[in-house]
């Protein structure tokens, strides 16, 4: 009952502030700008005076499984960025103001307050994916050919443990710190280390979460699920768990030294 009540404030405050409006609108301007600039690019550079004299531009038409890694390439930037900007003050803001204190001297357990914040900014980010790598999907589908909606559906299934995964860094980021700039910095910083990390030791660390993404590809080209996808999204949902357990216990630890 609890957990319900925190879920459903937190999802009054994405109406009240039109989340649910501008968050799938720009996730879809995200998902389709690159596979429209891409097919559309001659068009583009004719249209703004051509190329000089002599010059030849032969760009190849990507495959529709490339087409639409473009678009993932983009939530993997871009749709990070707002993802942290979102849920950088969801704890941090409200213990700067006293509000966590208020809601937590009531019978709330952290993992409650904890988990309704992450589940429903995670709700939020997953649905604007989908529906911005459907719109891409559509595109694709106009412009460069057959993709099987299946392998779509399946690919957005397994990014959107990717972004349960972003989210749970976040939220444990909130729990240690008041100030939700910082907690912005360190959240992109531990997903730059991360990611350079996995590059480094990419031949130890094959089912790193930062490697997710990279194993789509493959989905969508074969359509069946390579074993590597399945490894890396037990090692994040473990992960994502990790990350939501240590954060409740530094959440109770904070609030007791406060």
């Amino acid at each position: 009952m609890q957990w319900i009540t925190i879920y459903k404030k937190e999802w009054l405050e994405i109406l009240r502030n039109y989340e649910w409006i501008w968050v799938p609108l720009v996730f879809i301007l995200f998902c389709i700008i690159d596979p429209l600039s891409t097919y559309y690019l001659p068009l583009i550079i004719e249209a703004t005076g051509g190329l000089p004299e002599g010059a030849v531009f032969d760009l190849p038409t990507p495959p529709p499984s490339e087409a639409f890694m473009m678009s993932i390439s983009q939530l993997n930037t871009l749709g990070v960025l707002v993802l942290a900007l979102i849920t950088m003050g969801s704890i941090s803001g409200e213990k700067k103001s006293g509000v966590a204190e208020l809601v937590l001297v009531k019978p709330v357990s952290y993992l409650s307050y904890l988990t309704a914040k992450w589940a429903a900014a995670s709700t939020l980010l997953i649905l604007s994916a989908a529906i911005g790598l459907i719109a891409s999907w559509y595109y694709v589908q106009l412009l460069f050919g057959d993709l099987p909606f299946t392998a779509v559906a399946a690919a957005i299934f397994f990014y959107s443990l990717w972004i349960l995964f972003l989210t749970s860094i976040s939220l444990f980021m909130n729990a240690w710190s008041r100030i939700p700039g910082l907690v912005l910095f360190f959240t992109l910083a531990a997903l730059m280390i991360m990611s350079l990390v996995t590059s480094v030791f990419s031949k130890y660390l094959a089912w790193s979460p930062a490697r997710l993404s990279s194993y789509l590809r493959s989905l969508l080209i074969t359509g069946d699920v390579p074993a590597d996808l399945w490894y890396t999204s037990l090692v994040t949902a473990a992960m994502t768990l990790l990350l939501l357990y240590a954060g409740t216990k530094r959440l109770k630890k904070s609030s007791m030294l406060s």
